[in-house]
């Protein structure tokens, strides 16, 4: 069987820094040695002296924030990540 995916409203913001869009931030050295995730193109933000990288927390759980990205909130509350090459071909500008 094949479907097509339920048209869902949702908000988008490319991440910035001071938005406050994200849902924490975790120690850069931590999410090197603890998480499997491409540690490459990570935003990393100096905190009181410590490297960390945002996230927001997914039904998977934590989603780190890349470079280009940017924070889908849908209607429901749900939060996803979206990388800058997809974000405009999956979501069609509405308003």
């Amino acid at each position: 069987m094949r479907y097509i995916r339920t048209p869902i409203k949702a908000d988008i913001e490319k991440y910035e820094l001071g938005k406050g869009i994200e849902d924490g931030f975790e120690l850069f050295s931590d999410v090197v040695t603890r998480n499997f995730v491409e540690c490459d193109s990570l935003i990393q933000v100096e905190i009181q002296g410590q490297l960390k990288c945002p996230y927001i927390v997914t039904r998977r759980g934590k989603t780190f924030i890349k470079y280009d990205d940017y924070v889908v909130t849908e209607e429901d509350g749900t939060k996803l990540v979206c990388g800058g090459d997809k974000v405009h071909s999956r979501y069609t500008l509405i308003e």
